[in-house]
């Protein structure tokens, strides 16, 4: 019987009403349509009922609360919707009192590691018809009114709005006590129609009722008299109850709109992948120079020549004007309901509803609004979304006004519990079959981390800008849909702008207006979370948001741990946060005599010619290029790629890579320097690689002993080349870490691709092993290359054992020839020889290595 409590206890009812229910009717389904009826009401609740424990509620202690908080600052603030750490480690140290009074919140944490199983009943949908609508209208049914993973109380909230609204729970009697009632229609108010305006009007015709026995007029969802002269405009406002439903409603329409979106994008996405896969078939069915070695299946090969293929780029600005349409149609809603947000500083002053929110306010807006954010805030293009800035500037107006409300702002810190699995469930009894979904939730990023990720991109991208010099950003004088005519509009279209540079400068000032809009949303939440919450609050919050470090003076040191597990977990935390870095890259006292700097980088001549250059078009690619680098540079413990940018020259770059698991550069670090020049982005960047042993080692067909990198991106080795305003810096370094440091190098030369596996294939890793020990192990240990010497320390330091373990691997592995500086002289030696022989230096090479890894 306990699992049929448990049912009910999900769908909203109390734990005492639910076993009553079930004494009296043994199915469920009949217990819950008794319960939501209200025959059981009479049943008193259990002692502590609403901390009961169930599969999808969250159990607050006493003990858990803050010692001398008052119960009503904690149900209003903060309520059942955080976590309050009790445990020692997350505890208040030292004085609890005194850390109380400077932090009344020091309990509240930002954890993401929760995992919670929810069962929902999937309820048939429920059709009806309206005045006025000519197709059928969708009701809202308890199910999906509650849908999410809920916090403590929430599902008794939802509940009882939905059990009062909806006429379960019986009308609504006259405020004035003569015993009359005003029956409810569950499409009253949870009727879903086409659009939200429409929905909207039907409530303000209803929600004010006249008693037919005394003439009083009264709120037909709270039930409570209507003050003296009250302004028909602002009858929706008047009490939480209509807000609760407003958001509940409007969140649920918008919730719908965006998964239609989504499924119709991805069943698209579906169709034109297998119509190019048909396509591509019939082409090499067709085609009498096809052929494959070995039967159907391709052999393994190295990136060779891959011919002169080019990328098909049409339907780009069809498919861009597909997603604005979208993306209106989300605004347009979004914009419509964030009217009925909580919000004290609505223009004309708070009104009721605004003063006193409906607790399923805030849970509709975590469990919907939250989900959506969260989508959105994922998207990894700044450009993506400067290019939807309409959409994504009312986002931001949402997330400030959650922001700066006493009773939503929680929501800004809080991780977003998200779906990742989900099953249906049929159960079948004597009476009905009932479906159910078994939804696993897990924590993730929090609105405000999410935001921040953003914002440090935003951030990379207007010092990128700043040799463009674009226009002063005037949003903060503007409203926002000002904001946006200025963003769709910046130069109000005059003849000159039809030219490339008008058009440009017009991007530059589109991408600096919407990066500067994004970084003040940001600083806007702070400082309404630091005049709600306090300074202590804010500081924590800081610290468990993504960091994007500026100089090497802020990196921290990180300990290795004493298992490989916690070794791994230390790499990883220090990787993203040494991936990216501005430093200083310039050679001090060496200016010219116009005063040119020189830099520390093998393309100082081309750097310095563009030292007073003003070229917009260039600024606002690299302004594109630095926000996708900031936090999106791929780290593992694998393999990782870091990047140094000169604070006041960010075209001058310097990257290393470390080699890959599985690779004969397995845990090398490779030194590259990079250039984005003044035809960037329409032109690939400049890019030389520096690990050479001065000029002498060759390490891969396409890395050549002069630093030459041959790569198709960048226009030197046949392939699908570097496409103008798409290609990326990013797409580069990628395809230098996965495509020429990979597994058989050897395979990477034209007329050796077919050759796998083979004596000359090893021979020639092998060599290769022997250069990465030499020259990107031991000598960038002994002589790190600037600005990366702390990385390599580090690198190398946490990876000690793990590099050891290799080395004695590579040793056993070792065919005993002699170091070559370039391993192709073995392309027509075949065979073995002197195995595990230490003549060609490599076991002198490595004791060397051993004896600085356990020096540091």
């Amino acid at each position: 019987m306990d699992k049929e409590v448990q049912r009910l206890v999900e769908m909203g009812a109390t734990t005492a009403r639910a076993r009553a229910a079930l004494k009296k009717y043994k199915d469920v389904m009949q217990a819950a349509e008794r319960i939501f009826e209200g025959e059981f009401d009479n049943v008193e609740d259990e002692p502590d009922q609403s901390q009961s424990s169930s599969t999808n509620r969250v159990e607050l202690e006493d003990t858990e609360m803050e010692d001398g908080a008052e119960d009503s600052e904690v149900e209003d603030d903060e309520g059942s919707f955080v976590d309050y750490d009790s445990s020692d480690e997350g505890g208040i140290p030292g004085d609890a009192t005194a850390a109380k009074v400077n932090d009344p919140y020091a309990g509240i944490f930002f954890s993401k590691d929760r995992r919670e199983e929810v069962i929902e009943v999937e309820e048939e949908p429920v059709f009806i018809s309206v005045p006025g609508i000519d197709d059928e209208v969708e009701l809202l049914t308890q199910g999906r009114w509650m849908a999410g993973c809920p916090e403590g109380s929430e599902q008794n909230f939802l509940f009882e709005l939905y059990s009062e609204l909806s006429g379960l729970s019986g009308g609504c009697p006259c405020p004035s006590g003569c015993g009359h009632k005003v029956e409810r229609k569950h499409s009253d108010f949870f009727a879903i129609y086409p659009d939200f305006v429409p929905y909207v009007e039907q409530l303000r015709k209803i929600v004010s009722q006249t008693c037919t026995r005394c003439r009083t007029e009264f709120c037909f969802a709270c039930g409570e008299k209507f003050s003296p002269g009250a302004n028909g405009s602002n009858l929706l406002w008047h009490c939480g109850n209509l807000q609760g439903v407003i958001l509940g409603v409007g969140l649920y329409m918008v919730e719908r709109l965006f998964e239609q979106q989504k499924e119709n994008s991805e069943t698209k996405d579906t169709t034109e992948r297998e119509a190019k896969r048909r396509r591509t078939r019939d082409a090499d069915a067709n085609d009498g120079s096809s052929f494959r070695l070995g039967g159907s299946k391709k052999s393994k090969g190295g990136i060779g020549y891959a011919g002169e293929l080019k990328e098909d780029n049409s339907g780009q600005a069809e498919a861009q004007a597909l997603q604005l349409e979208k993306d209106e149609a989300i605004r347009a809603l979004l914009a419509q309901i964030r009217i009925y947000l909580p919000n004290l500083q609505r223009p004309g002053g708070g009104l009721t509803s605004d003063y006193l929110p409906h607790p399923s306010s805030l849970t509709h807006l975590r469990r919907r609004f939250n989900l959506i954010t969260s989508e959105l805030l994922r998207n990894d293009s700044l450009a993506d979304m400067s290019d939807r800035h309409g959409l994504y500037f009312e986002l931001l107006q949402w997330l400030e006004t959650i922001a700066s409300h006493e009773s939503l702002c929680s929501m800004m810190p809080m991780p977003i519990m998200r779906n990742i699995s989900q099953q249906n469930v049929v159960k079948k009894t004597n009476a009905s079959t009932i479906r159910e979904r078994k939804i696993i939730y897990e924590g993730s990023a929090s609105p405000r981390e999410l935001l921040e990720t953003i914002a440090l991109q935003a951030q990379a991208a207007l010092k990128g800008l700043e040799s463009s010099k674009p226009p002063e950003d005037p949003s903060s004088e503007l409203s926002e849909e000002q904001k946006r005519k200025t963003l769709d509009d910046p130069k109000g279209k005059s003849k000159e702008d039809n030219n490339l540079s008008g058009s440009i400068i017009d991007e530059a000032t589109k991408l600096s207006t919407f990066c500067k809009r994004l970084v003040g949303t940001c600083v806007q939440i702070d400082k309404s979370l630091r005049e709600l919450k306090g300074d202590a609050f804010v500081t924590r919050m800081h610290e468990s948001l993504p960091k994007a470090f500026t100089s090497a003076s802020d990196n921290v040191y990180v300990e290795a741990g004493g298992t490989d597990e916690e070794a791994k977990e230390a790499y990883m935390k220090w990787a993203l946060s040494s991936r990216f870095e501005y430093c200083d890259l310039t050679i001090t006292g060496t200016e010219n005599a116009d005063e040119t700097l020189n830099y520390k980088h093998y393309f100082n001549n081309e750097v310095r010619m563009l030292a007073n250059a003003n070229i917009p078009k260039r600024s606002v690619a690299i302004a594109k290029e630095l926000a996708i680098l900031t936090t999106n540079l791929p780290v593992a413990w694998d393999s990782s790629i870091f990047l140094r940018v000169d604070e006041t020259r960010v075209d001058v770059i310097k990257c290393l890579i470390t080699g890959p698991e599985g690779t004969p550069y397995h845990n090398g670090c490779f030194l590259f320097d990079i250039f984005l020049g003044a035809n960037y982005n329409q032109s690939p960047p400049n890019v030389k690689y520096m690990t050479t042993n001065g000029g002498k080692f060759r390490f891969n067909p396409n890395l050549y002993a002069d630093g030459k990198v041959c790569l198709s991106l960048l226009g030197t080795w046949a392939g699908p080349g570097w496409v103008p305003f798409k290609s990326t810096l990013l797409q580069v370094l990628i395809s230098i870490q996965s495509m020429i440091l990979c597994e058989e190098p050897f395979l990477n030369e034209p007329g050796w691709a077919t050759q796998a596996n083979t004596p000359q294939s090893k021979a020639y890793s092998a060599n290769v092993r022997r250069m990465v020990v030499r020259t990107a192990m031991l000598d960038a240990l002994k002589n790190p290359p600037e600005p990366f010497g702390e990385v390599i320390r580090t690198h190398f330091r946490l990876k000690a054992r793990a590099v050891e373990k290799q080395l004695d691997t590579w040793l056993k592995e070792d065919d005993g020839r002699h170091l070559a500086s370039d391993g192709g002289e073995y392309a027509n030696v075949g065979g073995r020889n002197n195995t595990g022989s230490s003549s060609n230096g490599l076991q002198a090479d490595i004791d060397a290595m051993k004896k600085l890894l356990k020096e540091l």
